[in-house]
């Protein structure tokens, strides 16, 4: 069983930078098994994917929307994987969940986190 918290959501001005963190309570052997995933859902519309990272840190994808904003990366000894959100805009408004999935293909993931609020204001 593997829990997952997010944190480091807040509001902030259109333009500006967070950094979403997601702390994995497995060790660092089975955290560093999964593929890990951000994915936010904004009031009224279904859960999107935004970026998912494999489990060595080596390969990245992230959904058109955010490609050149987001970074995602993680940290397998702090069993930690972030995402640093740049030039953020109004749009980026919503929940963001991370996901830890051994396959990583995001159809039926394992475990899912309670989500951190992201609001940017214009």
């Amino acid at each position: 069983q593997v829990q997952l918290v997010e944190s480091g959501g807040g509001l902030v001005q259109a333009g500006g930078s967070l950094r979403l963190s997601c702390a994995a309570s497995a060790s660092e052997r089975a955290f560093s098994n999964y593929a890990m995933g951000w994915f936010r859902q904004a009031p009224g519309k279904e859960r999107e994917f935004v970026a998912d990272i494999n489990w060595s840190g080596g390969s990245t994808r992230y959904a058109d929307s955010v490609k050149g904003r987001f970074t995602i990366s993680r940290d397998n000894a702090k069993k930690t994987m972030y995402l640093q959100m740049n030039s953020l805009k109004p749009e980026d408004t919503a929940a963001y969940y991370c996901a830890a999935d051994f396959v990583g293909s995001w159809s039926k993931t394992d475990y899912w986190g309670q989500g951190t609020q992201v609001t940017v204001s214009t």
